[in-house]
């Protein structure tokens, strides 16, 4: 075998790359951003991004949606929300919660009926905490640090969705065949009483093989 053929199998046989770390936020506007529903969004010093509702006046839920579409990736954030507060992050989601809000709403095709919803929820007791895929992968309890912020991981991949809370395994699923590979990542605000402040969001794009 050649050195030339040689050479170029080896190059065929590495694993894909995956590019660098990317912020998904600029750290003083909302560019790249679009809000869906009645969510009040905004960036504060530091770079802290922030979701409220107007009180009285929020029936739906309430979303924040990157403007690109990603495939197969990592994504990291840190969050906090307040006691009892419920949010999450979309993935795969072509429908941009269009059925969570306003005079289309619908229950059973919000995002985590279309793409996926990775839980945000501090203090709540039921089936799905934070790190949970919503509907499919109950996360593992005890890894978040309550009233805090808190280092969500997500590894998205077309056969295998991995979350990560604090570093440590959270939850993971193959997802399911018949929904998207790819879409928008959002930002949640579940209900009238939500609360939500996320920071340091960055991306890093993983290479097709």
């Amino acid at each position: 075998m050649s050195k030339t053929i040689l050479g170029l199998t080896f190059f065929l046989c590495l694993p894909a790359a995956s590019s660098q770390w990317t912020p998904l936020l600029n750290g003083k506007n909302l560019d790249g951003w679009e809000t869906v529903g009645d969510g009040v969004w905004s960036v504060m010093n530091g770079g802290i991004l922030m979701g409220d509702r107007v009180p009285k006046k929020s029936v739906h839920q309430a979303w924040l949606y990157t403007k690109k579409e990603y495939g197969e990736f990592d994504l990291q954030l840190e969050y906090w929300t307040r006691i009892g507060g419920n949010s999450g992050v979309s993935i795969r989601d072509h429908t941009r919660a269009r059925y969570a809000v306003g005079d289309e709403w619908d229950r059973d095709r919000t995002p985590s009926h279309n793409g996926y919803e990775i839980q945000i929820i501090n203090g709540y007791g039921g089936k799905y905490p934070s790190g949970s895929v919503y509907l499919f992968a109950e996360a593992k309890p005890g890894l978040e640090k309550p009233n805090d912020w808190n280092l969500l991981e997500i590894r998205s991949r077309n056969d295998k969705i991995t979350v990560l809370i604090n570093g440590q395994p959270a939850s993971e699923h193959p997802g399911d065949p018949a929904r998207p590979k790819n879409g928008p990542i959002g930002l949640q605000l579940h209900d009238a009483n939500s609360v939500v402040m996320f920071r340091n969001i960055r991306i890093r794009q993983i290479a097709a093989k």
